[in-house]
């Protein structure tokens, strides 16, 4: 980023999310099988089972996401070849349903159905609670400045202001998912007037706004060593 790319007298806004934030695949999943679904009107038709199946699917993985915390390479990993496993055992039963016969016999028994009705009905209460969240984070949020530190809060706006310089920041990336869906991470903020810390959880984009903060900081450390006077020059002995 140049230096006319940058602003330091623009404020930056940091906004912490809650994790459910992290089902929009299964958000958009619900509006596409919704839509697929309203062309297939015939609910025998074997295709509404597949649908069906690969929305749970979807539904199911990123529950997990939710539900657990991914914070190395390793674990996504795992995470990965379990997921293989488990859909090549199911296709390994479906194709030779001889080398299992009870367990094959499960598998075809399912065929869940869903109408076009259901998926629509899905999507429509995420998209209400992703509404209330659109509100609500912006009732509480932080402003970072060149010479401060705003934290806005409560449905009246109310404000606690900190001072900027010296201001130290942390980013974590605790969750591989996270990051990968939305960017996002942990942001920690220590400012030198306070002794506790502010931890901002599932902050998006958060390489962005950590860089932005960090030019920020590093522009006003800069002012505030060339506001003084220069020094006159010292006379030599004679």
């Amino acid at each position: 980023m140049s230096n006319g790319d940058f602003d330091p007298t623009k404020p930056i806004y940091l906004m912490s999310y809650p994790k459910i934030v992290l089902l929009y695949p299964t958000f958009i999943a619900s509006i596409i099988c919704g839509f697929i679904a309203l062309f297939l009107e015939d609910a025998a038709n074997p295709t509404q089972s597949t649908l069906a199946l690969s929305f749970m699917a979807i539904l199911g993985v990123n529950l997990v996401v939710l539900a657990f915390d991914f914070p190395r390479t390793t674990s996504l990993t795992l995470f990965f070849c379990i997921v293989a496993f488990v859909f090549g055992f199911i296709l390994l039963m479906r194709q030779f349903p001889d080398l299992l016969p009870a367990v094959s016999s499960f598998f075809n028994s399912l065929k869940p159905h869903a109408n076009s009705t259901f998926y629509f009905l899905f999507a429509g209460v995420l998209g209400i609670i992703y509404l209330c969240v659109f509100f609500t984070v912006r009732m509480d949020y932080w402003e970072i400045r060149s010479n401060e530190l705003l934290h806005h809060h409560g449905f009246l706006s109310n404000l606690e202001r900190y001072s900027a310089p010296n201001l130290r920041i942390s980013k974590e990336i605790d969750d591989i998912f996270e990051y990968l869906l939305m960017r996002s991470g942990r942001l920690i903020i220590h400012p030198s007037s306070e002794p506790r810390a502010f931890v901002l959880d599932n902050v998006p984009f958060i390489d962005g706004k950590e860089a932005r903060i960090t030019k920020m900081l590093s522009a006003l450390q800069v002012t505030v060593r060339q506001e003084g006077p220069p020094l006159p020059p010292s006379n030599p002995k004679s």
